[in-house]
Parts: structure tokens; sequence; C-alpha cells
């Protein structure tokens, strides 16, 4: 079982938490199927696929899948093998992603191509995705394979554009918005989606569960921005800095290179842009983002795109599921703190 699994014996503390017992027996389903479909002669590739999907992470992508298709009354195995395909396509952009990123750590653990190696990482994340077409066509509709197809096309979009982004600060906030849209938010939107179109429901509700997904994304990847420059990191097993050292605009550094000026245009030339950075970089940097409101601006913003997520659900049945999205929703943002 992995460890997303169960809940801890003093109950639920948070939104996500209560997401993942309501949608235990689920969720179960969904993690029988990865470990089934992991399963290789080849050794290497279930022992990396397992190292990063067994770090646990809150599996927020293929609850949104499950818990979607239970709030339409939906119950069949299609959600079950497409919230799957959902957490292949997820694990094999996380492997791609450190090789790309060289990031020392992933969900509080070393990251998997520091351990095997960069070519082994990302030739097991080929598989993931191979795997997750599998799963796709299984689920018996063409036009949910379609949508998470396109997804899984957009995220490898929205990674080169970032990657041609990296250190080039005139990238403006609408440019990085956009970035994040096809990196982040696609995926949680087409998790979402596919539910109303395997449970056959009207296209105004499917827009409107892709509406809350991609909203939802946005703000889940604007709150990873702000947690980048400390605040709860350390609690969420993520780094701090490594944004800022890998030369990253986030929407943190775009806000203050608006409005830098001199010497303060010249520091962040310096370090981002040049990659010059020395010792003490890091706490000007979050000194300029303090006194700009730069943060502050960030989890405002995502706290909007949380707002639109709940309104979103407004279409849907008041039941326990739709309760747990919008609070998921509420969650996304309160990580921040």
């Amino acid at each position: 079982m992995l460890k997303a699994d169960t809940a801890e014996a003093t109950g639920p503390a948070n939104a996500a938490e209560r997401l993942a017992t309501i949608a235990y027996d689920d969720m179960r389903r969904v993690d029988a199927l990865i470990l089934e479909r992991l399963d290789s002669h080849v050794e290497l590739i279930p022992e990396l696929a397992r190292y990063l999907i067994e770090a646990g992470g809150k599996r927020v992508r293929p609850m949104i899948t499950v818990a979607a298709a239970n709030m339409l009354g939906h119950e069949d195995m299609a959600p079950v093998r497409l919230a799957a395909a959902v957490e292949f396509i997820h694990t094999a952009t996380l492997l791609h992603d450190d090789v790309v990123d060289e990031s020392g750590m992933r969900r509080g653990k070393i990251a998997a191509n520091l351990v095997w190696g960069n070519a082994s990482s990302v030739l097991v994340g080929d598989f993931l995705f191979a795997r997750s077409f599998s799963l796709m066509v299984e689920a018996g509709s063409m036009k949910a394979l379609g949508v998470l197809s396109a997804a899984a096309s957009t995220i490898a979009e929205g990674e080169v554009r970032q990657l041609s982004a990296v250190k080039d600060i005139g990238v403006s906030v609408d440019t990085y918005m956009q970035i994040i849209d096809a990196k982040t938010a696609a995926l949680f939107a087409a998790a979402a989606q596919v539910s109303g179109i395997v449970a056959g429901r009207p296209e105004a509700e499917e827009t409107a569960l892709e509406t809350y997904g991609r909203e939802l994304g946005l703000a889940f990847q604007l709150v990873d921005d702000a947690l980048d420059y400390g605040g709860a990191a350390a609690k969420l097993g993520k780094s701090t800095g490594d944004d800022f050292r890998e030369g990253k605009v986030t929407l943190p550094v775009a806000l203050c290179l608006q409005k830098a000026e001199g010497e303060e245009a010249e520091f962040w030339r310096r370090v981002i842009a040049e990659g010059d950075q020395a010792d003490g970089d890091f706490e000007r940097a979050l000194e300029l983002m303090d006194g700009h409101g730069a943060l502050a601006a960030t989890v405002d913003q995502a706290r909007e795109h949380a707002a639109r997520a709940r309104r979103a659900l407004s279409v849907f049945p008041d039941n326990k599921w739709r309760h747990a999205l919008e609070d998921l929703a509420d969650f996304v943002v309160e990580r921040a703190y």
C-alpha cells in the first residue's frame, strides 16, 4: 500500500487528508492498478518508479479524478484507470523535471536521478508515459484519451518554455502565468474534466470541472512559488531557494522585476541573468520581496484562483464530494502558512 492511503491515527487534519479518507476505497483501487502496471521484467523500472511514487505526496491529481466521478454519482473502473494514468503522467514529469532542474530533493527524499542517474530517470519517465496511455485506452473513452494526451503535450510545451525562460529577466507576469498554466494547471484541469467525460455529463459540466482543475492548479503552483522562498516549505519536504539558485523567474521575482530600478535592478540582473550568486544573495532577495510585498501578492493571487475553483463547482450536486473538492481549494492556499 502506498503511504498516502492511510490517515493519521488522530484523524484527518486538513482538507487533503479528509478527501483521502472519503476516497480511501477508490484510491486503494488506484494504488493496486499503479503497482500492477509498474511491473516489468526490467528490474530497474519498478524499483525507480516506486521510489518516487511511494515517497508519498498528497497525490492530489488522481484524487481529484475519483472525487469528481463520485460527486457525479459515477461508479465504475474508468475513473480509477484514468486516475492511475494521471498519476503516471505526473510521476513521469517529476522524473524529467529533476533531471532538467538538477534538484537535490523530491518529496523529502534524494531525487531519483541522483540515485540512479539522469539516463535511467528519463527512460523510466518514458515508460510511465507509455503505461499512462495504455490505461487511457482501457478507460474506453476516446474523448478522455484526447484530453489527457493533449495535457501531456501541453505539459511538455510548458516545461520547454520555462527552460527557455531560465535566467531571462525579461519574462513578464503574463508570460509566466502562461507557462504555469501549461506545465502545472493543464494536468489538474484534465484530471477533473475526464471524470465528467466518462460520466457522460453535459459539456457545460465538463467545462466547469476543467475550470475547477485549472484554477486549482494555478493556485497550487503559485503557492509552490511562494514556498520556494520560505514559509512552510521545510514541513512539506521541499527545498528552499531552488528556483532562485536555478535562475527561474517565478511570480515573486517577476513582481519584483516590475518595480526594480538602479541597484535593485542590477542585483536581479547579476543573480538571475548572470547566475552570479554569493553568500547573502538569497537573503537579499527575500528582503526585496518583502519590501515589495511580492510573496504576499503571490499568495493573494493563488487565493483568487482557489476562489474561482470553488465557484466552478457551484453547478454540481450539494454532496460530501463537492464539499471536499471545495475545501481542497482552500487547503492548496493554506499550505503557504
